[in-house]
């Protein structure tokens, strides 16, 4: 049987394979799921316009993301309960990434613990942070990424509440026996509620996380680590602004995959006015709809640094473990070098806006 040649027919294999349950957790949106389409087809309405008569024929895709050395400008982007898909989870992404030559952003909600996948580690590790009441065990989780060797925190600043996503709701979404939140085992935060009437994981959140975060609450973390903090969940350009001014290192322009709110802009759309607004004061990495070569030229085309992909990840892991994952980021580093070439470019650095249409 012939690989899958693109990241679609991966999610194909990956949706025959995994329980309904699994695939609609990873795959769904919020509410009529609008955004969550506009991710990807923003993409498809930006055209480039390539440059000829130029020598391509040495094309390098590295870059550099918060002074890290990359294959590319494409990292894994944190996404939760990957033993969903595969029953090594975190551990095959992140010896994937490695081997891959990228970072991999590791979710809090892990069903691996931040020292065991640190431990599998080939590459470098961020850590995606979410705020809990409890700022004990938020301290710790801190202090446990940097211990474990993170080199970066990325704190979601966009789910204090949590997006209603129906198909949850309808399949009643719980995590099957043996499978919890590693990470909060410390904290006895590692179960959800048996009691809820219809999502499992949005009445975990509901019960845990902080909705009074605030922008005091940055400062608070930037104070308390040495790693460089970003914040994920930024479409405004005055919170942008705002991180920057708060001691932000950088923000990641996400929407969290059209999972919060419904009809918020796709990123690719918001993130112009973002690049614009820090100035350069910090490095913009943008994740949301990501699926071939051409829209990480795009993305990095607009101003981004790099650019975050989740979904297709977790369809590599079903579809074949850590192998699938390899095959997944090699496919995009393919794409974007050959994509890179035919708009006349030899290297990342000489993607620029004016390749837009």
């Amino acid at each position: 049987m012939m690989e899958p040649i693109n990241l679609y027919e991966y999610e194909a294999i990956a949706q025959a394979k995994l329980t309904p349950m699994a695939y609609d957790y990873y795959a769904s949106g919020a509410h009529d799921e609008i955004t969550l389409r506009e991710n990807h087809a923003a993409y498809d309405r930006i055209a480039l316009r390539y440059r000829v008569l130029r020598d391509i024929s040495r094309r390098d895709t590295a870059a550099t993301v918060l002074g890290q050395a990359l294959r590319m400008p494409v990292i894994v982007a944190p996404t939760a309960f990957h033993k969903l898909a595969h029953p090594e989870g975190e551990v095959a992404t992140v010896r994937a990434a490695g081997n891959a030559g990228t970072l991999m952003i590791l979710s809090t909600l892990s069903t691996t613990s931040i020292e065991d996948v640190l431990a599998a580690a080939t590459g470098p590790v961020w850590f995606q942070l979410y705020v809990y009441k409890d700022r004990g065990a938020t301290k710790a989780l801190v202090e446990r990424a940097e211990a474990a060797g993170c080199s970066a925190l990325a704190l979601t600043v966009d789910a204090q509440l949590w997006g209603r996503r129906e198909r949850d709701v309808r399949n009643r979404f719980q995590l099957p026996a043996g499978l919890s939140v590693k990470n909060l085992m410390p904290a006895g935060q590692e179960s959800f509620p048996k009691e809820a009437q219809d999502s499992g994981l949005a009445a975990y959140v509901a019960s845990l996380f902080d909705q009074t975060l605030s922008w005091k609450d940055v400062e608070w973390l930037c104070g308390l680590t040495r790693l460089p903090v970003l914040l994920k969940g930024i479409v405004h350009p005055d919170d942008a602004r705002q991180a920057a001014d708060y001691g932000a290192a950088g923000v990641i322009v996400s929407n969290h995959g059209g999972r919060q709110l419904d009809t918020a802009p796709a990123t690719i759309e918001a993130l112009p006015a973002i690049v614009e607004a820090v100035g350069g004061r910090v490095e913009v990495l943008i994740d949301g709809g990501i699926r071939r070569g051409t829209d990480v030229v795009k993305a990095l085309a607009y101003g981004a640094k790099a650019v975050a992909v989740g979904r297709p990840v977790l369809w590599g892991l079903a579809t074949d473990g850590q192998r699938g994952v390899e095959r997944v980021l090699d496919l995009l580093r393919f794409e974007v070098d050959l994509a890179m070439g035919l708009c006349g470019c030899a290297t990342v650095g000489e993607i620029s806006r004016d390749l837009i249409a």
